[in-house]
């Protein structure tokens, strides 16, 4: 895994659009050394009949899925297949069958239209194929084995320091303040949080991965950031049919054509925290596993980020590489910086319930979550008054939805429980509509309806997570009006949200 910045060229992110964004590129600094990041997503979930997979769970709870990008991008480090052989004792056909497999799905990807997809789809559509080429019990250990790589970051980190914490504890409790001084990162909240030692001092909104891409979870940290990041590539069939730029040429810091912005900090295999995108995409989709700021938010970032680390970065030094584009300037962090990106989608905050839509549909939006969260803050559903359980349920019920809107499985419809059978064979089928025609698979790139309901609760009064602190988190005013018509238009159609 040492190498594997080394040898990641944008192999997960093959569906990128050219100036739209993307997590991937190949960094090369001044002093001649190469760094390469890539954005794709990790995690497993349960595999359709014969028999299901079992899901592998986060600290928090949430499924952990297995995409073929996901698949695609650990292709990418050498040592994958090697130690798919050594550990699942795959033979070599089966190896180069899995590659084949991931690479078609990924280079397939378009980001041109909407979709009609969902995390739970693009998994179904992985087990299908997985299982297909090295049947079910071996496919249970490749799910198991791709996620413990995800969410360690690359195991060993990057070969530039960055990748899975391994001098900072994970809080295992829901809605956890940290004590320390770190970063922390909820995915459906499209929020980051800077703390230093116990004190959150700023708030970001961010947009995260697509649900095809979702934004991993578990314990990484940063070392590192690049100021004018330089972007190669890939060898992938959307590039050959670009006229705009060609495999393997390099697109330099501050073209159009370079997704990254003007800095990047990468967080371990295959993620990074960056800029480039515009005000519209945060609080929304907008990565392929990454988490994306506007230049300016992300300008900001970095420097409190070094203030942290240990490492002179001002605006002046900024502005100086904004002008010198050409010029790509690592500023390495004295201390290390502890990452936790999280998967939360019910937040006691500041004393009122957050219930966030499930975008990854991760089936967290249950009641016994609910009642976990509450737990955790001193407080029993039963203690809650009948008009307060009776909203905190509803909206459960509510942002039990992935990102079309449509139920997960916390939250069924009316008609009675379909067999688990029934439940794998509709997965099936909307994993297998989600083609153009062209044939090539689409990102989900809109949220579907509210993305948030917020119950007030009394007995939560002076308790739980902190309310957002500093003006990074607030959305333009056009923006959020924009949100609240598009929420209130599929409020009318059928009542989805």
């Amino acid at each position: 895994m040492r190498r594997i910045l080394r040898m990641l060229s944008l192999a997960a992110l093959s569906a990128i659009a050219l100036g739209a964004g993307g997590c991937v590129a190949k960094q090369t600094n001044t002093t001649g050394t190469n760094t390469t990041s890539t954005n794709a997503t990790t995690t497993t979930g349960a595999s359709p009949a014969p028999t299901p997979t079992p899901a592998t769970s986060d600290a928090s709870g949430a499924r952990v899925p297995v995409t073929l990008p996901v698949l695609d991008a650990m292709f990418a480090d050498e040592s994958f297949a090697a130690e798919l052989k050594s550990k699942l004792q795959l033979t070599d056909e089966q190896v180069q069958q899995l590659r084949t497999v991931a690479r078609e799905e990924t280079s397939g990807l378009r980001e041109s239209d909407e979709a009609s997809g969902s995390t739970a789809a693009a998994t179904t559509r992985a087990q299908e194929k997985i299982r297909g080429v090295v049947g079910e019990e071996k496919a249970r250990q490749l799910a198991s084995l791709v996620a413990a790589r995800w969410t360690s970051g690359g195991g060993e980190g990057d070969g530039a320091g960055n990748g899975a914490a391994t001098n900072a504890g994970q809080p295992t409790a829901p809605n956890s303040v940290p004590t320390d001084t770190r970063i922390v990162v909820n995915a459906p909240a499209y929020r980051m949080d800077v703390f230093e030692q116990g004190k959150l001092v700023k708030s970001y909104k961010i947009g995260i991965g697509y649900p095809e891409f979702p934004l991993p979870t578990g314990l990484r940290k940063a070392n590192t950031i690049i100021l004018n990041p330089t972007w190669t590539p890939p060898d992938e069939p959307w590039v050959e049919s670009s006229n705009k730029v060609k495999p393997g040429q390099k697109v330099e810091a501050g073209s159009k054509l370079n997704p990254l912005g003007l800095l990047k900090i990468p967080i371990g295999l295959p993620s990074l925290i960056h800029g480039g995108k515009s005000p519209a995409r945060l609080g929304s989709f907008a990565s392929h596993g990454c988490v994306g700021l506007t230049d300016a938010l992300a300008q900001d970032f970095a420097q409190l980020l070094a203030q942290l680390g240990g490492a002179q970065l001002s605006k002046e030094d900024i502005a100086a590489a904004a002008k010198k584009r050409d010029e790509t300037k690592n500023i390495k962090l004295e201390r290390t910086v502890p990452v936790e990106l999280r998967y939360e989608t019910i937040v006691v905050q500041d004393g009122r319930l957050h219930i966030y839509r499930d975008v990854y549909d991760h089936d967290t939006n249950t009641e016994e979550n609910l009642r976990a969260v509450l737990q955790a803050n001193g407080v029993t559903l039963e203690q809650l008054s009948p008009e307060e359980r009776t909203q905190a349920l509803d909206a459960l019920k509510q942002m039990a939805r992935d990102a079309m809107g449509k139920p997960t499985d916390a939250a069924p419809e009316a008609s009675p429980s379909p067999t688990p059978a029934a439940r794998n064979a509709n997965a099936s089928k909307n994993a297998n509509s989600n083609t153009n025609a062209s044939g090539g698979d689409r990102v989900t790139r809109t949220v579907k309806g509210r993305k948030e309901m917020v119950v007030e609760i009394a007995a939560l009064q002076g308790k739980g997570y902190p309310a957002p602190v500093g003006g990074g988190f607030e959305l333009p005013k056009a923006q959020q009006s924009q949100q609240q018509k598009s929420s209130a238009a599929s409020g009318k159609k059928g009542g989805r949200r």
